[in-house]
């Protein structure tokens, strides 16, 4: 058996903040907490010097990280570039997202997803396809020359297995009924976003086993005193999950108080919806054949239509406590907990727990990333 305790940082626990408590890992896994002076024999200190540790991160929506747009390297090359610049900003596990494309793309991501997956790529968890099967009328930035139908084809590609955790956005008022119960029962995650949907479809949808809402007030129906639309739904359902991108662009910040107070911290999922600057060198990319410019962190088209972001979920996370008023350990809940329940993946990551995995963050007094842990492997981020 080799020990690891990590100690002198307060330690971010699903219910609560410990102080003066190591924590000690057993390789890949984590042991439990102990006090300084009660350490195991022969157990390998590793001193924090303060700060926070936390659960690692989990981004359910990640378009691009490093230079890297996911649409434009599907392979293993480009998901290990994307996981690599995400996890110095304390993402230790990730969704790499394809933007609608053609079938060929969407199936080359997909195969990208199971190789990386293969090869055991750091932090990737599975893939998630945002489209190509939403509604024009909100396409964001989204190219809507590439949007379709689902059919028994779409469906086929969809529901191939795969040994990570698949997440599909959808328009659920376009696709055919019954098409969000046969996803769900093969194993996908099904989200509902880019759409028209009014209250009574989303239901109908929920009723399917619809499992959440991609990045929720953006590119959906919204809450009317006599047409609840799809930010109703998401917000009254007490079962699924809703990305919220707090980057304060995408959503005010009194919206998302208000999604915290009618839902609850347990439905929020903190997402970037990051793009190729996010860890990368350059101010601007192409996305479709549009040039999108980076200006102050923002992401915006040719015509001032928003391009995803520039946000990491470290600064979702501080966003969460600065905007929304959180306290660290509800922010946490909001950017590892929560994903990981989304995900079905509570069992195994997104919380410290003895048995889980070890897949850490320490922040420092600032809130900066110092380093991270994935399955116990220490990688360190200097300023």
């Amino acid at each position: 058996m080799s020990l690891t305790a990590l100690t002198g940082a307060r330690v971010v626990l699903a219910d609560r903040m410990v102080e003066d408590q190591a924590l000690i890992l057993d390789g890949t896994r984590i042991l439990g907490l102990a006090a300084p002076d009660a350490l195991p024999e022969h157990c390998h200190i590793e001193p924090l010097d303060g700060g926070y540790l936390l659960p690692g991160f989990i981004d359910t929506q990640v378009n691009g990280g490093g230079d890297v747009l996911f649409n434009d390297m599907p392979s293993v090359e480009g998901i290990r570039a994307i996981a690599r610049a995400h996890r110095r900003y304390g993402t230790t596990g990730l969704l790499p997202t394809l933007i609608s494309d053609y079938p060929e793309v969407v199936e080359a991501a997909l195969a990208a997803g199971e190789a990386a997956l293969e090869a055991s790529v750091p932090g990737v968890l599975g893939v998630h396809i945002e489209g190509p099967h939403l509604n024009a009328a909100k396409k964001g930035i989204h190219d809507q020359n590439r949007f379709s139908r689902v059919d028994a084809e779409v469906l086929a590609r969809l529901s191939a297995p795969t040994k990570g955790r698949r997440v599909v956005t959808l328009a659920p008022e376009l696709a055919p009924e019954g098409t969000v119960r046969a996803l769900t029962e093969a194993g996908v995650l099904v989200c509902a976003g880019h759409s028209l949907a009014d209250y009574d479809q989303t239901r109908a949808a929920l009723a399917e086993g619809l499992a959440g809402f991609t990045h929720l007030f953006n590119a959906m129906t919204q809450f009317l005193s006599r047409d609840p639309g799809m930010v109703g739904a998401a917000l009254e359902d007490r079962a699924g999950h809703f990305g919220l991108i707090a980057d304060g662009f995408h959503v005010h910040p009194a919206s998302m108080r208000v999604a915290l107070s009618a839902r609850g911290e347990d439905g929020i999922m903190l997402v970037t919806d990051a793009m190729p600057p996010v860890g990368g060198t350059l101010g601007r990319f192409t996305l479709m054949g549009q040039e999108i410019g980076v200006e102050g962190g923002k992401c915006t088209g040719p015509d001032g239509t928003l391009a995803g972001s520039a946000l990491t979920m470290v600064q979702a996370l501080r966003n969460a406590m600065d905007m929304i008023g959180c306290d660290i350990v509800t922010a946490s809940r909001m950017a590892s907990g929560n994903p990981a329940r989304f995900l079905r993946l509570d069992h195994e990551t997104g919380a410290i727990a003895p048995g889980l995995r070890a897949d850490l963050v320490h922040l420092g007094e600032d809130r900066l990333v110092r380093s991270t842990w994935i399955a116990g492997s220490r990688e360190d981020h200097p300023e």
